[in-house]
């Protein structure tokens, strides 16, 4: 019994996810991007409920970079409408499942449609006591760190704070995640091995899983393989990923 609950306690409590390479799996398929993006909407969904199976206490998925309006005006739009439809389709099933749903970044750029599914989906979820699931959009590290500096600023400004206050612990109070353990596992797929100025600040002493697996093809396998790697790794325990699924047939 000690030894299953050492196991427990070894797993990941927050797991960050780069979800890369829709494009690249949709064109080796012949597709356009967009059919990978959808593509990767099903592994989304097998993740999710993967993790929620272990009692992973959040897991946060990078949706959409600040970087990302680079891309094609189409593609682009084809997405913030993917965006939308799955929050649509989705929410009620998180709902019912437990789980908590938020998105963190700048969403101020985005249409006021979407902004209205956001909060909608948010406040459904709020009082959920289940897994929290992050789900970036327009989000970046740096930016992250910036508008926890700026609200700091602004309360030197206002005389509530000093300057010489302003420690790590303040600034880590400020983030769009400060409710939430720093991040313990990160994961990208495709074969990338770069962080893409995600969660700059909460990914300091995270371990960090790259993997060559398209996101599309990212499912249940997947992420005990990925989580089995980190326990190893970080706490020596010696598990497989046998151990992990029986783990996860039992909650």
């Amino acid at each position: 019994m000690q030894n299953s609950q050492l196991f427990v306690e070894s797993l990941p409590k927050h797991i960050a996810i780069i979800m890369d390479g829709n494009g690249r799996w949709a064109k080796s398929k012949g597709q356009p991007r967009v059919f990978g993006h959808k593509k990767g909407v099903s592994a989304v969904r097998k993740t999710i409920a993967a993790a929620s199976k272990l009692n992973i206490q959040a897991i946060t998925l990078f949706a959409f970079s600040s970087e990302n309006w680079r891309r094609p005006e189409d593609e682009v739009g084809l997405l913030m409408e993917l965006f939308i439809t799955v929050l649509s389709s989705e929410v009620k099933k998180l709902h019912k499942n437990n789980l908590r749903l938020r998105i963190i970044g700048d969403t101020s750029r985005f249409s006021e449609r979407l902004q209205k599914k956001i909060a909608e989906a948010e406040t459904l979820t709020a009082s959920n006591t289940g897994m929290m699931i992050n789900v970036a959009a327009n989000y970046g590290g740096k930016w992250d760190i910036v508008q926890a500096v700026q609200k700091l600023a602004q309360q030197v400004e206002q005389g509530k704070l000093g300057a010489s206050d302003i420690d790590e612990d303040k600034i880590a109070q400020h983030l769009t995640m400060a409710d939430l353990p720093d991040v313990d596992l990160l994961i990208r797929t495709s074969g990338e091995c770069r962080i893409s100025n995600f969660m700059l600040w909460q990914m300091a002493y995270a371990e960090m899983y790259f993997t060559p697996v398209y996101w599309p093809d990212f499912g249940e396998d997947s992420l005990v393989e990925a989580i089995t790697w980190f326990v190893n790794r970080e706490r020596r325990f010696g598990c497989t990923g046998e151990q992990i699924k029986a783990l996860m047939s039992t909650q």
